[in-house]
């Protein structure tokens, strides 16, 4: 090794690795083990500010920044006057949403830059049992705030609402597409998600659009279908706009799991895997939370899972993860890397809840696949030769809303493209990147990686696939090979 790669090493330890930040290409396998910080932000949302920092924020005011994904700091507490940082005195300023929801909380907020230098703060309240919510916006000349309040833009739940068909108006996120033109898209279980176009200066919708009394255009659900928290993400490489959702309870036993469509335009249609239109993805007339009407459509990238040891683990404890969900996404332009944020509760842990970020790779059929492994600093590095083959702990996600977690199963990928062990099959993967499998007679396209596994202190090869139906494969190689 030579001295300036080992003083690239000694500087990214103590500096918890910008230098992987400005495209360092150490060897991931190379990289120092971090220590993570984590927050609880609820429902979080990614905004990557001029200063540096990445900002999230989430339900009942919570937020919190890092200038590394890894470690966190939290910034704002709660919706109380002295919990709350980024709103001044934000009981008595935001009264206005918070008496009509019935509330003194706020459920998840979204942020976004505008074009005049200012931020945005999409703020949203509901009482919880019915869609009795205001969504509103308020503005600031920093990150952090303090922001004020610029008045309500929609309503829902009033008296005459048609609560199978219009959205319950929480859960906003707010992009720009290719172009620069603003979008929110919004919505939670009721009558389902629906997306405005947006005034880049002033953050409102513009005029002009489709009615729907004020909501503008559905892209899916209704009937009081399970799904909310949307965020949209447009990726240059494949020229798609991927809408992320959650399907499921949020609670630790209800199933919580993220799903992702795509179309090539920001307001739709929006397809799944299966090329289904996701406007037909709704509960049916007179149903309410009915899963199996909705189940099948949607690509599901992850759910409730838990890796069992190999044999060979050092260590043998096992971390059992349920619900996660209410996902941002992140594309960095100077690095080419996409990251997926979102909290996670965990099995026999009542409803604690933290946030993890894991990094998202695209595959070849364009369809973003999410590293089984939290986020360590690793850049995309084609896997080696040598470290392909062996026994892998892998998992099956399916296409369920799983109440419990999927447990893995153990595989050998041989030296002869094939697979053997509780599933069988073949494998192939030419260039370090690009992995196809064929497990059990269904074909898996994704993408071969290098990820830390944090319980065995080992940089582990892993796969992250899908089936032709949208349901997400996982892989980890073992430490040792048995």
């Amino acid at each position: 090794m030579t001295m300036k790669r080992i003083a690239s090493l000694l500087l990214a330890l103590l500096l918890c690795m910008p230098a992987l930040a400005q495209g360092e290409t150490v060897p991931n396998t190379e990289l120092p083990t971090p220590k993570w910080k984590d927050v609880a932000v609820h429902d979080p949302s990614i905004i990557k500010a001029e200063d540096g920092y990445y900002y999230i924020y989430g339900s009942h005011m919570a937020a919190a920044r890092s200038a590394d994904l890894i470690k966190w700091e939290l910034i704002s507490r709660d919706a109380t006057n002295g919990g709350c940082t980024l709103i001044e005195n934000v009981q008595t300023q935001m009264r206005e949403a918070l008496s009509y929801a019935r509330t003194t909380t706020f459920w998840a907020p979204d942020v976004v830059q505008l074009a005049d230098g200012r931020y945005a703060m999409y703020y949203c309240t509901c009482e919880g049992s019915s869609p009795l919510s205001m969504l509103g916006i308020a503005y600031a000349d920093k990150p952090e705030g303090p922001y004020v309040n610029g008045g309500i833009l929609l309503k829902s739940g009033y008296s005459g609402y048609n609560a199978n068909y219009y959205p319950n108006v929480i859960d906003p996120c707010t992009f720009y597409d290719k172009e620069g033109r603003l979008w929110m898209v919004y919505g939670s279980y009721s009558g389902g998600i629906f997306i405005l176009e947006m005034d880049v200066n002033t953050g409102l919708p513009l005029d002009g659009q489709p009615q729907n009394n004020g909501y503008g255009t559905k892209l899916l659900g209704g009937n009081h279908a399970r799904i909310e928290g949307p965020y949209i993400m447009y990726s240059p490489d494949t020229d798609y706009y991927y809408l992320f959702l959650s399907f499921g309870g949020l609670n630790a036993n209800d199933g919580y799991n993220i799903r992702v469509c795509r179309s090539r335009n920001p307001d739709g249609p929006y397809e799944d895997a299966l090329g289904q239109n996701m406007i037909l993805c709704k509960g049916r007339n007179g149903t309410y939370f009915n899963d199996p009407d909705y189940e099948p459509y949607g690509v599901k990238l992850m759910g409730g899972y838990e890796f069992l040891p190999l044999s060979t683990d050092k260590n043998r404890f096992t971390q059992a993860f349920r619900s996660p969900g209410h996902n941002s996404a992140y594309y960095d332009e100077e690095t080419g890397r996409y990251f997926i944020i979102f909290h996670t509760r965990f099995a026999n842990s009542g409803e604690t809840f933290t946030v993890r970020v894991h990094q998202m790779y695209m595959s070849a059929d364009g369809w973003p696949v999410v590293s089984p492994l939290r986020y360590a600093g690793e850049s995309p590095q084609p896997v080696a030769a040598e470290a392909m083959c062996g026994v892998y702990k892998v998992l099956l996600h399916g296409r369920d809303i799983n109440k419990v977690e999927y447990e893995s199963q153990v595989i050998t990928l041989n030296a002869d493209g094939t697979v053997t062990g509780d599933l069988t099959g073949t494998w192939a993967c030419a260039d370090g990147v690009n992995v196809t499998l064929t497990l059990e007679g269904l074909n898996y396209t994704g993408v071969m990686h290098t990820a830390l596994e944090s319980g065995q202190k080992n940089w582990a090869t892993c796969i992250s696939a899908l089936d032709e139906s949208g349901a997400a494969l996982w892989a980890v190689r073992g430490l040792k090979q048995e």
